[in-house]
């Protein structure tokens, strides 16, 4: 090993099942001395998991970095080189710093979004890294780990900063991000009455009836410090996403029984105009009744909408409209149905 650079280190070795990793603090610019990136599909080589380069998302990285950022989650690097081996001694690791002896199994958009930022800013280069480095892993177990992190680890929802730290610095960010961590949950949790029914940018033709866009739109004023959710103290992602559920699990339940939920063609929920209109009640009269009743369980708000059989509206009865009046005609039908629960006359207190 004349002639090469080698470094040491400190590290910490623990085992994740039958695999033992080391992991350890080096300098960005080591890093991009030894990594590799072998690609699923186009690599023949032990380890292939990783995805084609997504341009965008390493421009969005890029900027984090330039911006003074950095990451708290580490660099998982698989040793493939058979001539230079690290070795171990006394609580260290030494490294030959070696190009393309250390294949990526996660990280390899930040990788490329270091690499994007060193050329703007060398000394990017001097930061500090968190790698946690295994030693000739085959392909099943690179594949193991990548879905280990890329399936069982579920990334922690962006809006979530705001319930955690209380500071919004970007209000509409703020609240399209959560507008997007709701309809993302609605559409990925099996017991959703939205389940698989948004329709996400990139999505196949066919799948998701309600546009990401529409959902977006029609609920992120209320999302913002001051808005609707706020003012009856529904600030916490998950207050705000179960009062949302609870609502369309309770229209759910009416057009179900009449076998319409299912329907595109017939149920008008499942329309941008329907959906608005929807909205537009929940926002506008359902949180207040259910507040004055201290409870926004779907059985309560099954009691508020209680539709007869007769009052369901389908779309067949919005045809020829436009959108501004189908959407008004959907919110005033289920404002009809609010107001048959309310009491009797002579139930009143004067």
């Amino acid at each position: 090993m004349d002639g090469v650079t080698k470094k040491k280190f400190q590290y910490l070795e623990a085992r994740f099942g039958d695999t033992p990793t080391f992991t350890f603090t080096m300098k960005v610019k080591d890093l991009m001395s030894i990594y590799y990136v072998a690609v699923r599909g186009i690599d023949k080589v032990d380890g292939a998991v990783q995805r084609v380069l997504n341009k965008r998302r390493i421009s969005d990285i890029k900027e984090f970095i330039l911006g003074g950022h950095t990451f708290f989650n580490s660099f998982i690097l698989n040793w493939t080189d058979e001539n230079y081996a690290p070795t171990f001694n006394d609580g260290l690791i030494e490294l030959p710093i070696m190009n393309s002896s250390a294949q990526v199994i996660d990280g390899q958009h930040r990788i490329a979004g270091f690499e994007a930022a060193m050329e703007d800013d060398e000394s990017v280069g001097e930061r500090d890294i968190i790698i946690t480095l295994c030693m000739n892993l085959s392909t099943q177990k690179a594949a193991e780990i990548f879905l280990n992190i890329n399936t069982e680890q579920k990334p922690v929802p962006k809006s979530l900063m705001y319930d955690l730290f209380g500071e919004v610095i970007d209000d509409e960010s703020h609240a399209v991000n959560r507008s997007t961590d709701i309809a993302r949950h609605l559409n990925d949790d099996p017991e959703s009455p939205l389940y698989k029914l948004i329709k996400f940018p990139g999505s196949p033709r066919g799948v998701g009836s309600i546009e990401l866009s529409t959902f977006v739109s029609s609920i992120k004023e209320h999302l913002k410090p001051g808005g609707t959710f706020g003012v009856y103290k529904l600030t916490t992602l998950d207050h705000q996403r179960v009062v949302i559920t609870n609502f369309f699990k309770s229209v759910k339940s009416f057009y179900s029984e009449q076998k319409l939920w299912t329907s595109k063609t017939k149920n008008p929920f499942l329309k941008a105009a329907g959906f608005n209109g929807a909205i537009d009640f929940l926002t506008g009269s359902l949180i207040q009744r259910c507040a004055e009743k201290g409870s926004f369980s779907v059985d309560t708000m099954n009691k508020v909408i209680s539709f007869e059989s007769e009052d369901i509206l389908t779309w067949d009865d919005l045809k020829g409209l436009d959108g501004k009046t189908s959407r008004k005609k959907v919110k005033d039908a289920l404002e009809a149905n609010l107001l048959k629960s309310l009491p009797a006359q002579d139930q009143y207190e004067f």
